[in-house]
């Protein structure tokens, strides 16, 4: 039975990556690099940044220059989205509905704690949130299923008893690999981008309780 519903945060409680996208492009434009959209479809929604860097830079990038480049690029983000944070339609919503339920609620996120911090405090649902985990609480990032395993071990529930919500193939992937049903959030992504999921939506208008139990039968 479900007991437990796990977000990413990136395109899945906000619709963040065009921001990132400007964030990046202003990091990339400094060192006079200029990825394309497509590019940027490619290789960075859904991946971390230590993947990004490398790849957009063209070798490895890791340790202490990751954490500064890292700083850098988010900090830039922060700066751009703190006017921005919105979440994508009816989720807030949907989330009352889950509480409601007596449902538990946790973010996995590859992205850095500053910017969880931001996105869910803006929100105002931290304190709803059972666990909270992001990049630096992990060694091993998405597609490996560590965050949510994390996650689950934290909110006391089996993995099989817990619904992922991902828009990315490498988060999706994760879900599937923990053992989790997963939600394809296509707010990124097309349907035939994602690896098979128990069920997508576009934004979560008119999701009910119900449509996620049935996944469980």
């Amino acid at each position: 039975m479900l007991q437990a519903v796990i977000f990413d945060m990136d395109g899945v409680i906000c619709h963040t990556n065009p921001f990132h996208s400007i964030a990046f492009q202003q990091f990339f434009a400094k060192r006079n690099l200029n990825p394309t959209e497509e590019e940027y479809a490619a290789h960075m929604y859904g991946k971390n940044n230590g993947y990004i860097l490398s790849h957009f830079l063209g070798r490895k990038i890791e340790g202490e220059e990751l954490a500064l480049l890292e700083d850098e690029k988010e900090g830039l983000f922060r700066e751009i989205y703190k006017e921005e944070v919105n979440p994508i339609a009816g989720y807030m919503e949907f989330f009352e509905k889950l509480k409601s339920a007596e449902i538990l609620t946790a973010v996995a996120t590859s992205a850095p704690r500053a910017n969880l911090d931001l996105i869910i405090g803006t929100l105002g649902i931290g304190h709803q949130m059972q666990s909270q985990l992001a990049s630096e609480d992990v060694a091993r990032h998405k597609p490996d299923p560590e965050v949510y395993l994390k996650s689950a071990a934290k909110l006391g529930v089996n993995p099989e008893n817990c619904l992922v919500f991902e828009d990315s193939f490498s988060g999706a992937s994760a879900g599937i690999n923990a053992g989790m049903k997963v939600v394809g959030v296509l707010s990124s992504h097309t349907k035939e981008e994602l690896p098979v999921c128990d069920l997508y939506i576009d934004d979560y208008r008119g999701l009910g309780i119900n449509d996620l139990g049935r996944l469980f039968k």
